[in-house]
């Protein structure tokens, strides 16, 4: 009798310092693991997308448009930009993410935003490739497609931790992603593939419109 009082104490004890334990989870596409209940409200509470530490001034750069006219980043200042990093040979994530840009362009209405596409394919960006690219977006007319010599855009992609060859696969470490940029030039908010909606882009622009 006494044998299993003592027994049944310790699975009790056992129990109660399972339960007392603070919850963990996976976090995605890692083996680390992060407090769960208890954790403080993540820096991007409010925004859609995960927003960034202040003071990242997003590096400027200048390279070609569609058109054959120099572009700056810098002469967006002022306003809110969206950047993202695609290529028309690159799947399935870029055409995903293209659309899902259009999309918050079709959210705002009214109130569009400059949207900037750097290339990450200099050999599959030619013009008709990009042409297409936009096309079957619905993005002509309503974005700069940028591209310029080798060296011009792995100096961007060296800036903004872009690795072209990966861009394609939502798996990979770096996925084409799309940040925004606030009127102070400040890189503000960004989105992976999978977090990426219309309707979460366009929420965080107006916020980040708001907050500007």
């Amino acid at each position: 009798m006494l044998l299993a009082v003592a027994t049944v104490l310790v699975l009790a004890l056992a129990l109660g310092l399972l339960l007392g334990r603070p919850g963990t989870r996976s976090r995605a596409g890692t083996g680390a693991t992060t407090a769960a209940a208890d954790a403080p409200a993540p820096a991007s509470a409010g925004f859609d997308g995960a927003l960034l530490p202040g003071g990242l001034r997003a590096p400027g750069f200048t390279l070609t448009d569609q058109r054959g006219r120099r572009v700056s980043l810098r002469q967006y200042r002022g306003r809110v930009a969206i950047l993202t990093f695609l290529s028309p040979a690159c799947r399935p994530s870029c055409p995903l993410v293209a659309q899902q840009i259009r999309g918050a362009l079709d959210e705002l209405g009214a109130h569009p935003v400059p949207v900037l596409i750097v290339g990450a394919d200099p050999a599959a960006g030619t013009s008709a490739a990009v042409r297409r690219f936009l096309a079957e977006a619905a993005l002509t007319g309503r974005v700069e497609y940028l591209s310029g010599t080798l060296a011009e855009l792995r100096a961007v992609w060296r800036a903004y931790g872009v690795i072209p060859a990966e861009l394609g696969d939502a798996g990979s470490p770096h996925p084409a992603s799309v940040l925004l940029i606030d009127r102070g030039g400040f890189e503000r908010d960004l989105f992976e593939v999978e977090q990426l909606t219309p309707e979460g882009l366009a929420h965080d622009v107006r916020r980040v419109e708001g907050a500007g």
